[in-house]
């Protein structure tokens, strides 16, 4: 009987060093997860602070561009408008140049014929 109590105090003991290793590594576990859980709190707040910042720059984004295409347009009509004062005021000069000949020949004295 000696030996059979022996070797179940032999087990008894291996039993409770591998119910205490498994409660070890289940705290270990335990402790990785809550580390987890904190990162993922962590990273799941930054998503949301980098989700509104991504939206209002989009908003600013999306202002600045149609502020550039009324630019873009203001630009182009003023320049159309400024290239058609240049034209007018060419073909003014040139009748201006051809009228002032016009009169310059008019007023010159004529010549006798001999």
């Amino acid at each position: 009987m000696t030996q059979q109590a022996a070797a179940l105090q032999t087990y008894n003991n291996e039993l409770v060093k591998c119910i205490e290793d498994l409660h070890s590594k289940r705290e270990e576990l335990n402790r990785q997860i809550k580390q987890e859980e904190e990162e993922k709190d962590r990273l799941q707040h930054d998503l949301r602070v980098l989700s509104e910042k991504l939206s209002r720059v989009n908003e600013s984004l999306a202002q600045r561009l149609t502020a550039r295409a009324t630019f873009d347009r203001t630009i182009a009509e003023t320049e159309a408008a400024y290239t058609k004062i240049l034209e007018s005021s060419q073909s003014l000069l040139s009748v201006l140049k051809q009228e002032a000949g016009n009169l310059s020949k008019a007023t010159e004295p004529r010549r006798k014929e001999h």
